[in-house]
């Protein structure tokens, strides 16, 4: 593919320059060989704007919205959400910042309304993890690109869905994994490559605790006036209303959520600290095992004696337990030595691993975005693509399938399948409700 001279403003010089991949220069990135450069989503313009739209308003998609807008290549077009407090926050925030009226930034309470719309190029999808794959299926359809917030999809059948939808299509489609764009992360990863801890032989991802989630146990409370419930809960089975499920705010006085949502922390309706805090933690261990678009052989369930663990071919293990308190993060342990990483710290019992201090980008917006947006304009793969991010939501997964079984199960990362074992094939999908399918 020829490059645009007029990318030169947009290079990843600058837009990757606050990361380890601007001050090592590391070849660590996947990169994709799109079919053809003369496709109707070739290489942009630099001095194009990327029209996104957002799929969720809530407080991750808040936070995600106030870095987007800092980048100059990005204009924030319209939002989706089923809550109608949040479609009026959006509008609000997105009109001052590009002196609009509120009533001129368009928002829709069904998902397909804003899909179906031509002036917007990208979505960010910032919705509960059951709606990850309905949504960014059909995203891939409406030949939108796609930046999706982890864990990547609710069910393992539902992440190979969409790795189909995404290449089928021709997406550019960027998980939400904001550790793989950090100093800290990249740098332990590189050393464990490099060989400075000498052969691995141990990983341990603390995840939190429980890790897995738990029945649904909230009390039954009444329905907001602006909440349509039964767009909220979509293809899942019908859970009764709760506040925390899907925080209120409000507009006057503006108060935003005082939680994240509690979807979560259910069976019903999410993956507990397994998928929430396991697709950042197994995703880096995952990473610096060289096991991306791959994954374990086998899982073994938590027990009182021992913690999750994870076997891969090459016999290495890792365990979902803690290595240092409470702190969530990774511990690569090899025969010269360990690494300790997690956000905002690095620790080696090698002295002279240091952490190398990050260039500062001109553009004070998160490293994951930026890369994202470059990826959408050079039509090649950002940092953590779909099928990295299908593997680490696998791993995520197969944790609390097998916490569930309460047995060890055998797994083919090659196949994506269970060896021999019909009770947990079952768990790899659920059966759809309120009209939905999975498109596979």
């Amino acid at each position: 593919m020829s490059k645009n001279k007029n990318q030169s403003d947009f290079s990843r010089r600058k837009f990757m320059g606050a990361s380890a991949l601007g001050a090592l220069g590391l070849s660590i990135v996947p990169h994709l060989n799109f079919a053809s450069s003369t496709s109707s989503q070739s290489l942009r313009s630099a001095e194009s704007k990327i029209r996104l739209g957002f799929i969720g308003m809530g407080r991750q998609a808040n936070g995600i919205l106030n870095g987007m807008m800092k980048i100059p290549q990005v204009e924030v077009i319209a939002g989706c959400d089923v809550y109608g407090a949040k479609r009026t926050r959006f509008q609000q925030k997105v009109a001052a910042h590009y002196g609009k009226k509120p009533e001129d930034v368009p928002t829709f309470e069904r998902y397909q309304d804003l899909l179906s719309r031509n002036d917007i190029d990208a979505v960010v999808i910032a919705s509960p993890d059951f709606w990850h794959a309905q949504m960014a299926i059909d995203a891939c359809k409406a030949k939108k690109d796609v930046y999706l917030e982890k864990p990547l999809t609710f069910t393992i059948n539902e992440g190979k869905a969409l790795v189909k939808a995404v290449r089928d299509n021709n997406i550019v489609l960027a998980t939400g994994s904001q550790q793989r764009s950090e100093d800290n992360f990249q740098y332990a990863v590189h050393m464990v490559h490099k060989g400075a801890l000498g052969k691995i032989k141990h990983v341990k991802a603390n995840v939190g605790s429980p890790t897995s989630p738990k029945p649904y146990d909230l009390p039954k409370q009444a329905i907001p006036a602006d909440l349509n419930w039964d767009l909220w809960l979509g293809p899942i089975p019908s859970v009764h209303f709760n506040q925390e499920l899907n925080p209120s705010i409000s507009i006057d006085p503006p108060v935003n959520e005082n939680s994240w949502g509690a979807w979560r922390w259910y069976q019903e309706t999410g993956g507990g600290l397994m998928t929430d805090w396991g697709a950042h933690m197994f995703d880096i261990a995952q990473w610096g095992l060289g096991m991306d678009r791959h994954g374990p052989i086998s899982v073994s369930p938590e027990s009182s004696s021992s913690p999750l663990t994870f076997e891969y071919e090459s016999g290495i293990k890792m365990t979902a337990e803690p290595y240092n308190g409470d702190t969530r993060g990774v511990e690569f342990t090899g025969t010269d030595g360990w690494i300790q990483v997690s956000r905002g710290e690095f620790k080696s019992s090698i002295p002279e691993l240091v952490v190398p201090k990050g260039i500062q980008s001109s553009i004070q917006a998160p490293p994951h975005y930026i890369d994202f947006i470059e990826s959408v304009i050079r039509r090649k793969d950002p940092i953590a693509p779909v099928e990295i991010g299908h593997s680490t939501c696998t791993v995520c997964t197969l944790g609390n399938i097998a916490n569930k079984l309460q047995e060890k199960l055998s797994w083919n990362p090659y196949e994506q399948q269970f060896e021999n074992n019909a009770k947990a094939e079952k768990l790899m999908h659920y059966n759809y409700q309120n009209g939905y399918k999975l498109d596979i």
